[in-house]
């Protein structure tokens, strides 16, 4: 793909990611996997790992990074920039209005709505990223009960990677295959 292609389809990628990480991540797997087929499905969710354990904003840091992949230097500052700028925009836009209307009825009502829908945005990205990149039964567990452990049990999110690393390790040492997964490939 062209540099200038690229440049739009980040630009795309950009001002449709709302709703938080989960909401970005399932917008770029969209257009980067299935449509544009820029990058495979096991080589994403294995980038998508990595950029989980970095300190910082991980839809972000996934962006920057498969532009990297297509563009080296140029193309991973392009992805970076283009990923944050709609959406710096927006929050500023809004915050203004929210500070100059906010405690009017209309505006509550906008900002009840943008709610439900973002959260309708994140709980759709979280089905479709988690049943593409949780392929076994003891995936899926494991993923459940680092859910009740951090949300109902307010375990450290480390701890959390600890123990599942842990727990992938010791299945591998035993010859099991449930928490295999594709990596970068040659």
């Amino acid at each position: 793909m062209s540099f200038n292609e690229a440049f739009r389809v980040w630009l795309r990628v950009a001002c449709l990611s709302f709703g938080g990480p989960a909401g970005q991540i399932a917008v770029m797997h969209r257009i980067l996997v299935d449509e544009k087929r820029w990058i495979g499905e096991q080589r994403f969710l294995h980038a998508l790992n990595y950029c989980m354990l970095l300190p910082g904003p991980e839809a972000q840091q996934l962006a920057t990074y498969i532009g990297w992949l297509m563009h080296r230097t140029k193309g991973g500052i392009v992805a970076g920039v283009l990923f944050v700028i709609p959406g710096a925009v927006a929050i500023m836009a809004l915050s203004w209005i929210y500070v100059l209307y906010g405690r009017v009825g209309i505006v509550s009502a906008l900002f009840f709505g943008l709610k439900a829908a973002v959260l309708a945005v994140v709980l759709q990205a979280v089905v479709r990223i988690g049943s593409r990149a949780l392929k076994s039964a003891p995936a899926r567990i494991l993923a459940a009960v680092a859910f009740v452990l951090i949300f109902f049990a307010g375990a450290p999110f480390p701890l959390i990677v600890l123990g599942a690393g842990l727990i992938g390790w010791w299945s591998a040492r035993q010859g099991s295959t449930a928490f295999r997964g594709g990596g970068h490939g040659a």
